[in-house]
């Protein structure tokens, strides 16, 4: 082999290990940006089962809140009553 044709085949191998340490890297980058839209897909799985526990406790909250307004409704009424009994007795 000429000396000529050793350098062609170094530059060859030189290019081949150029494009190797490339992909080598988008391999890696690759992998990086899995893992990383793995862990956003897990937070944004996480956060959306915390918002629907919460919306479920609001509308609890929401719903006890309606009861209590009733049951104070119930009682003012009762107690608006007694108030009138008592009136009417002391008349």
């Amino acid at each position: 082999m000429s000396t000529a044709q050793q350098v062609h085949v170094l530059e060859q191998t030189d290019d081949f290990s150029v494009l190797e340490q490339r992909v080598m890297r988008m391999v890696e980058l690759l992998r990086a940006e899995r893992r990383e839209r793995q862990k956003a897909e897990d937070t944004a799985a996480a956060l959306q089962q915390l918002l629907d526990e919460q919306g479920s406790e609001l509308q609890r909250s929401h719903d006890e809140l309606r009861t209590m307004e009733r049951e104070r409704a119930e009682v003012r009424g009762r107690v608006e009553r007694l108030l009138r009994q008592l009136d009417e007795l002391a008349s």
